[in-house]
């Protein structure tokens, strides 16, 4: 089976949901969690802290340079994602589907690359 990204993305300075539809969304993301562990399709899962807590590590003449905030300048970021199984890019999507459902929000998918022969 290949490997999958279903990344969220938050835009800064959006409106915040209220609490209860946070709770519906942490509720609706468990339950979908769940799912994927139970058919096999679970890897890995997290939801991130703001991009305004990030910090970038980078090689500058030489030099490591770390910097606070994000790496990009964009007001839409990362805020979590799930690593997921699944037999090709339709059964990704379908899971994509209910992940988009589950947190409300846009769920972008990308294929990992594949390993190179050794």
């Amino acid at each position: 089976m290949k490997q999958y990204l279903l990344s969220v993305h938050m835009v800064e300075g959006q409106e915040p949901p209220k609490p209860e539809s946070m709770q519906q969304m942490y509720a609706d993301v468990d339950a979908l969690n769940s799912r994927l562990q139970a058919e096999g399709a679970w890897v890995f899962a997290g939801g991130l802290h703001p991009a305004t807590s990030a910090t970038v590590v980078r090689l500058q003449d030489g030099k490591v340079l770390t910097t606070d905030g994000p790496f990009a300048e964009t007001k839409e970021h990362l805020g979590g994602f799930w690593v997921i199984k699944a037999e090709d890019l339709d059964a990704a999507l379908a899971w994509a589907t209910e992940a988009t459902k589950a947190c409300q929000g846009p769920v972008e998918v990308r294929p990992f690359q594949e390993e190179p022969a050794k």
